[in-house]
């Protein structure tokens, strides 16, 4: 049995259709879940990542595991003994859903010394891991859902500066491939877009794919930081703020993890808008 947290964000949901569809025996869990959010056959869990406890009868009987890195509440999740329990409960594989800001941004204290903690703890744990390190979501684009729905228009910082954004279904593939064969213990993936994109030509995809067109509205930076403080720690909105504005060399590099993987390329940003177009209507 392979359990999933964070089963209802953007890469678990996804990781959950890809086992389930592979015909594996899932656990499903988050805060919130419920049945209509698994597909059929898939067993959905309620516990609290930050709370090792609640997840102890959630691992009995697993031997693989999914691991969120906690996402905003990172800070406050206690790796050690979330990887203690789901070893009680007979888990030998572990998958963390870490991120790129671990390598490239060391002294964050949101990328950097949060996700390396919990890499450590994981790497720490005795057993096997494969950590998975994701820059930018296609997905990130939803926030502009509204905007788009409702006055066709986009607004963004840095207008005309690229990053390979990565599509979350691509890392949950990537994630089964880890959980469900061998050959990936002590590897870190990261994993990337095909290309870099920038916010500009992102939102000129999301237009294609609607078939009309879509206003495109560069913001300043403070304009940019006032947003995102509304539902974003500071320290996570600077750090953010500077991949945005000021990527480093090692956060627009293409990566090939994802194609040695699963053999084929990534998808592109493009492909991501097609799907999930419906969204924006």
């Amino acid at each position: 049995m392979i359990v999933v947290t964070g089963a209802t964000g953007n890469v678990g949901r996804s990781l959950v259709r890809v086992l389930a569809a592979a015909g594996e025996q899932v656990t499903a869990t988050s805060r919130g879940i419920t049945d209509a959010d698994v597909p059929k056959g898939v067993h959905a869990v309620r516990s609290d990542l930050i709370d090792a406890e609640s997840l102890r009868p959630v691992f009995d009987g697993a031997e693989a595991l999914f691991l969120q890195n906690g996402g905003p509440s990172a800070h406050l999740l206690n790796p050690h003994a979330v990887l203690d329990a789901a070893k009680a409960g007979g888990v030998r594989r572990v998958v963390l859903l870490s991120s790129q800001g671990v390598a490239t941004r060391p002294g964050s204290a949101s990328h950097g010394d949060t996700g390396r903690s919990i890499e450590d703890a994981v790497r720490e744990s005795g057993l096997e891991w494969t950590i998975l390190r994701p820059g930018g979501f296609d997905s990130n684009a939803f926030a502009w859902v509204e905007s788009v729905r409702t006055r066709r228009e986009i607004a963004a910082p840095f207008a005309d500066t690229g990053l390979p954004t990565v599509d979350p279904d691509d890392i949950a593939e990537v994630g089964a491939v880890a959980l469900r064969e061998e050959g990936h213990d002590g590897q870190i993936y990261e994993l990337t877009g095909p290309a870099l994109s920038t916010p500009r030509e992102r939102a000129e995809a999301i237009a294609d794919a609607l078939g009309e067109p879509v206003r495109f509205v560069e913001q300043s930076r403070e304009e940019a930081r006032a947003q995102m403080l509304a539902f974003l720690p500071e320290p996570v909105v600077e750090t953010t703020l500077a991949i945005l504005g000021e990527p480093t060399p090692a956060e627009q590099r293409v990566s090939p993890h994802i194609e040695q993987v699963l053999g084929r390329a990534p998808r592109a940003f493009a492909d991501w808008a097609r799907r999930y177009i419906p969204a924006f209507r």
